[in-house]
């Protein structure tokens, strides 16, 4: 089993995920679920749980890395790759960001390059189980050298975009991109407190 290293300064190591969800956990029907690629793509493509099971699957190890400097060690991770699925949509060759979307109105942008990476999935298993739902159930992209908050849970779009555009967290200091070995967490290092309308009723 492959295992991926990435530095991670400035972690210390937790034993159990300590879970999040910013604008509370959604109700999932898996038979009705579906995640859509759009954006600037030629060929919109839509998913259902099924079908994405039935793909090619990445599997490797890698830590998970949490902005607020926790970490999880030595997590296995299962999916089909992220990059094959944006490739299939056939991006715009001026593609430079992704945005992912999800069902509880949260979302958060990745660059283009980072989405991908060859080591990128659509993760739906964790220690070769499927997906908690309090983990993101049905599926959550991972990125390995990217902090968690970008492993957004829950997932049902994902949105290939020309032009940067601050996700939930970014609105309010987050970085950009989140490059965990950069320990790229806040923008300009600074966290802003600032009110922004819920994402729920967009």
């Amino acid at each position: 089993m492959e295992k991926i290293e990435i530095k991670n300064p400035g972690q210390h190591y937790v034993n159990n995920f300590i879970l999040y969800d910013a604008l509370g956990g959604p109700v999932i029907n898996e038979n009705l679920w579906k995640l859509r690629i759009d954006g600037i793509v030629k060929k919109p493509m839509e998913y259902t749980y099924n079908e994405l099971n039935s793909m090619k699957n990445i599997e490797y190890i890698s830590d998970f890395n949490c902005v607020t400097k926790w970490s999880v060690k030595d997590v296995k991770w299962t999916g089909p790759s992220l990059r094959d699925l944006i490739l299939k949509s056939e991006p715009e060759e001026d593609a430079e960001w992704v945005m992912f979307i999800c069902a509880d109105g949260y979302d958060t942008p990745v660059p283009y390059d980072d989405a991908i990476d060859e080591k990128s999935i659509i993760a739906l298993k964790m220690n070769d189980k499927p997906l908690a739902i309090e983990h993101g159930f049905p599926a959550r992209p991972f990125i390995p050298s990217l902090y968690g908050w970008k492993s957004a849970k829950w997932l049902t779009e994902i949105k290939i975009m020309r032009d940067y555009e601050d996700g939930y967290w970014e609105s309010y200091g987050y970085h950009e991109r989140g490059k965990i070995e950069d320990e790229e967490r806040f923008k300009g290092f600074a966290w802003r407190k600032i009110k922004r309308k819920s994402k729920i009723d967009r």
